[in-house]
């Protein structure tokens, strides 16, 4: 995991991002912040176990799903099911010692 203070960023309304192998943040002092680090740590470990390409087929996939059904982008957004685990268990900082491979599909 390389994190990286990114300023094209600060234009849009993300504070992070992983993409394998990095996590982009928004603000240099978030590097500190232990819950958005560990909630980009599990999008890397999603991205690992679905070979990384297969995480981003399946990540837009679902995103247009929701969005068709739901006709909203941010709501679609929170239902995408690696988001949902990602935020389900962003404060549990010792999650991905207990993970399980795959945990994702409890949220699909």
């Amino acid at each position: 995991m390389i994190i990286i203070c990114q300023k094209p960023l600060k234009k849009l309304k993300i504070n992070g991002i992983a993409l394998f192998p990095f996590i982009f943040i928004r603000n240099p002092e978030d590097k500190k912040n232990n819950v958005l680090i560990n909630h980009e740590k599990i999008h890397l470990r999603q991205q690992m176990e679905m070979l990384i390409v297969f995480f981003y087929i399946v990540y837009v996939i679902e995103y247009y799903y929701w969005l068709f059904k739901l006709k909203n982008a941010d709501r679609a957004y929170l239902r995408i099911s690696f988001e949902r685990e990602a935020y389900a268990n962003e404060r549990n900082l010792n999650y991905l010692n207990e993970r399980r491979f795959w945990s994702f599909r409890k949220y699909l």
